[in-house]
C-alpha cells in the first residue's frame, strides 16, 4: 500500500514509522480504537439499545477511515486515482445503505493491513540506519596540539582523529601515526581483523582494536563511506524490478477500470432489477478488486530483501538488481583481486650455473626499484634495499633496461630474454600459474623470478557452492594463458578465456550467457565495461570505492569471496517471494471480482478476505529478509552498537505510483 495507493502521505507514513513498537503505529492504533468502538456497539445492539449502537458503529467506522480517506481525498485533488479512493467510495457506500458495521470492518481491516506494512518497511529499514548507528557521538581531534572532543557533523576534512583502543572510526580517514588492527565485521561482515599502519584507509564504523592510533579524516561524517552506502541503498530499494514494473502495468489501468465495471453493475441492476441491491453490489466490488495486496507485494519484498543483504555485506541496488540477481545462471570472474588477493609475492627464484639467487633478486630489484607495477613490488618485497639502476627505460609489452656501474642490465618477460638453458624451469613455473620474468646482465642469463598472485584460499569453495546452486562459472583475465589455466584449475573452473583487454570481457559475455542471466564479477575498476554490459555487474570488496559501487549492481563489501553465493542464494529466496506474492494478489482478485458481483459473497466477508490477502502478502515479503547461510559461508556481521547516528538522509518510504 504505497503512499498514493492507500490513501496516506510519505510525511504521514514517516510519522507512523517514527516508533519502534508495534503499538505505537498509529493506523494501528486507529484500528484499535474502531474495533473497540464496533465491539461496543454490537453489544449495546444485543442488549436492545439499538440507535445508540448504530451510533458507536458509524463511530467505528468513522475512526477506521482516518486511515486511508484523507490521503485519498488529497489525491483526488491532485488528479490522481487510487486504491485508496476504492476504499474511500465503499465505505461512503456503505454508510449510505446503512451497512455501518459493515464500513466499520472495512476500515479497521485496512488500517490493520496498512499498520503492518508501515512496520514491516520499518523493521527492515531500521536495520539498514543502524549502520550509521556505528558512528560514535564524540570523536577526539588533534587542534593546535590540544585534544577536542566534537561531535562528527563538525569534523573536517584533514582534521586528525586520535582512535584509541575499542573506539569506532566517526569518517573515514587514513592513518598517519601508529599501528594497530582494525575490526570491519560490523561493516563488511570479515570476520578476522586487518592490520593497519601509515598510510592505510580506516572506514568509518572501523573499531580499533589495538594502539592508539591518528587518522586524518579524509571526508566529512555526512559523505563517509558509511554514510554513503545508507544513501544508496536507501535510493535503490525504490528502484523498480522487472516483478515490480509487472505489478505497475496490470494495477494502472485496474484501478479506473474496476471504477468502470462497478458503475456498469449498478447501472445494468437499475434497469434489470432492483436498484438499491445492485448498487449495493457495485460497492462490494470496488473493495472485492483493490489491488492494493498487489501492489504493495514487489515493493515490501524488495525493500525487506535489500535491507537484509546490506547487513550482511552486500549492497543491492533496488529491485531490478534484484531480481536479475535472483535469475542469474552464469557468473563470470575476473581473476586478480577477486579469484586471487592482489598481492603478488615471489614464489620461486631460479638461478644459472654460478650465480646466486641474492645475485638474481639484487640485479632485479635495482632496476626496478622505481617501478610501482605490481611485480616490482613484490620483487621489492622479497629483497634488500637494492642500488637503484641508472638510465633505466621502459620496454612496452617486453620488460626494463638499464645500467649498473657501467653493466647493462635487462628484466623482462620470457621471448624477450632467451630462456637458455632454464627453459624446463620456467614452462614449470608458468603452468603452476607464476608469472616469470628473466633478469640478464651484461647479455648473460642470470636466472628466472617467479611472482604469482595467490588465490583466494575460499576459491575453490567458492565455485562449488556457486555449481551447487546450478550457476556455470568462467573466468576472464588479461594474464597470459598458462598462468590463468593454472589458477582456474586450483579454484575448479573449466571455461577460462585470457590474455583479454577489458573491452573483450564485455564482448564475451554475450557469448557465455547461452541465453542465461549472466553476472560479472569484478574489481570495479578495469573491469567497468564488462560490469556495465552483463545482466548484473557485481563489484569486490569495494568499501570505500566510489567507481565499483557506481558502476555495479551489486557491490560486495568485504573481501570474502563466499558472500558471493550467498548473496546469490538470497536473491533467488526473494525472486521467489516475489512471484508467490503476485499470484496470490491476482487470484485473490480473479476469485473475489465474480463471487461479490454475483451476491455470493457479501460486503463483510469480502472486506475480511481482501484484507486477510494483505496481511499475508505482508507477512510473506517480510520473508525476504531472512539470510539462510550456506554450508562453509562466511560469518554475519556482529550486531551494531546502538548509539546516536549523524544525521543524514531522511528515510521515505518507498512510494509505489504503479496503483494511482
Amino acid at each position: 500500500m504505497g503512499a498514493e495507493c492507500c490513501g496516506t502521505q510519505a510525511g504521514e507514513a514517516a510519522g507512523s514509522r517514527g516508533s519502534g513498537r508495534l503499538w505505537q503505529v498509529r493506523e494501528l492504533q486507529l484500528a484499535v480504537g474502531a474495533a473497540l468502538l464496533l465491539t461496543t456497539g454490537w453489544l449495546l445492539g444485543r442488549a436492545g439499545a439499538v440507535p445508540v449502537g448504530l451510533g458507536f458503529e458509524l463511530g467505528a467506522a468513522v475512526v477506521g477511515a482516518f486511515s486511508f480517506v484523507p490521503g485519498a481525498l488529497r489525491n483526488a485533488l491532485r488528479r490522481r486515482v487510487g486504491v485508496g479512493t476504492l476504499m474511500t467510495i465503499a465505505a461512503i457506500g456503505a454508510v449510505a445503505l446503512g451497512q455501518f458495521a459493515e464500513a466499520a470492518l472495512l476500515g479497521v481491516l485496512f488500517s490493520i493491513a496498512e499498520g503492518l506494512e508501515h512496520y514491516a518497511v520499518a523493521r527492515t529499514r531500521r536495520g539498514l540506519r543502524a549502520l550509521l548507528a556505528l558512528v560514535p557521538p564524540k570523536v577526539t581531534v588533534l587542534r593546535n596540539g590540544a585534544e577536542l572532543q566534537v561531535v562528527p557533523d563538525e569534523l573536517a576534512v584533514g582534521d586528525r582523529m586520535l582512535l584509541r583502543p575499542g573506539e569506532r572510526a566517526a569518517t573515514d580517514g587514513v592513518i598517519r601515526s601508529g599501528r594497530t588492527n582494525l575490526d570491519l565485521s560490523a561493516i563488511t561482515g570479515e570476520s578476522v581483523p586487518v592490520e593497519a599502519g601509515p598510510g592505510d584507509n580506516a572506514y568509518a564504523g572501523a573499531i580499533n582494536g589495538g594502539g592508539a592510533v591518528e587518522v586524518e579524516a579524509t571526508a566529512a561524517a555526512s559523505d563517509s563511506s558509511l554514510a554513503r552506502i545508507v544513501h544508496i541503498v536507501e535510493e535503490a530499494q525504490d528502484r523498480k524490478g522487472r516483478g515490480q514494473r509487472l505489478a505497475d502495468r496490470i494495477a494502472r489501468p485496474l484501478v479506473p477500470a474496476i471504477m468502470v465495471l462497478a458503475a456498469v453493475i449498478a447501472a445494468l441492476g437499475a434497469v434489470l432489477g432492483d436498484p438499491l441491491l445492485w448498487i449495493e453490489r457495485a460497492l462490494v466490488v470496488l473493495v472485492a478488486a483493490s489491488p492494493c495486496a498487489l501492489a504493495i507485494s514487489v515493493p515490501l519484498t524488495v525493500v525487506a530483501a535489500v535491507g537484509a543483504a546490506s547487513r550482511t555485506g552486500a549492497l543491492i541496488k533496488g529491485g531490478a538488481a534484484l531480481e536479475e540477481l535472483g535469475r542469474v545462471g552464469t557468473v563470470a570472474v575476473d581473476k586478480t583481486g577477486t579469484l586471487t588477493r592482489n598481492e603478488p609475492g615471489v614464489v620461486e627464484i631460479v638461478s644459472a650455473a654460478g650465480v646466486t639467487e641474492d645475485e638474481v633478486l639484487g640485479t632485479a630489484a635495482a632496476l626496478e626499484s622505481r617501478s610501482e607495477h605490481p611485480l616490482a613490488r613484490a620483487i621489492l618485497a622479497a629483497a634488500d634495499p637494492p642500488s637503484a639502476a641508472q638510465d633505466v627505460t621502459a620496454v612496452p609489452g617486453h620488460g626494463l633496461r638499464g645500467h649498473l656501474d657501467g653493466v647493462p642490465l635487462r628484466l623482462g618477460k620470457p621471448g624477450w630474454i632467451t630462456t637458455g638453458g632454464l627453459a624446463g624451469d620456467v614452462e614449470r613455473l608458468q603452468q603452476d600459474g607464476a608469472t616469470v620474468v628473466l633478469v640478464e646482465r651484461d647479455a648473460t642469463l642470470l636466472g628466472a623470478i617467479a611472482v604469482r598472485d595467490e588465490l583466494r584460499g575460499e576459491a575453490p569453495e567458492t565455485i562449488r557452492q556457486l555449481h551447487a546452486l546450478g550457476i556455470d562459472t568462467a573466468m576472464l583475465t588479461g594474464d597470459n594463458t598458462r598462468t590463468a589455466a593454472a589458477l582456474a584449475q586450483q579454484a575448479g573452473i573449466a571455461t577460462v578465456h585470457a590474455e583479454l583487454l577489458p573491452e573483450d570481457k564485455a564482448r564475451l559475455l554475450g557469448s557465455l550467457s547461452n541465453g542465461r542471466t549472466i553476472a560479472m564479477v569484478g574489481d570495479g575498476i578495469n573491469d567497468a565495461p564488462a560490469l556495465a554490459t552483463a545482466d548484473v555487474g557485481i563489484a569486490m570488496g569495494t568499501m570505500g570505492t566510489d567507481v565499483a559501487i557506481d558502476t555495479a549492481d551489486v557491490a560486495l563489501m568485504g573481501e570474502d569471496l563466499r558472500h558471493l553465493p550467498q548473496v546469490l542464494a538470497h536473491a533467488r529466496h526473494a525472486r521467489a517471494v516475489m512471484v508467490q506474492n503476485l499470484g496470490l494478489s491476482l487470484a485473490i482478485i480473479t476469485a473475489l471480482i465474480p463471487l461479490a458481483a454475483f451476491g455470493v459473497l457479501g460486503l463483510a466477508t469480502v472486506v475480511f478476505v481482501h484484507e486477510l490477502a494483505e496481511v499475508l502478502v505482508i507477512g510473506n515479503a517480510i520473508r525476504a529478509a531472512r539470510t539462510r547461510p550456506l554450508p562453509g559461508a562466511p560469518p554475519a556481521p556482529t550486531a551494531p552498537v546502538r548509539q546516536p547516528a549523524i544525521a543524514g538522509k531522511a528515510t521515505n518510504r518507498p512510494e509505489n505510483d504503479g496503483c494511482c
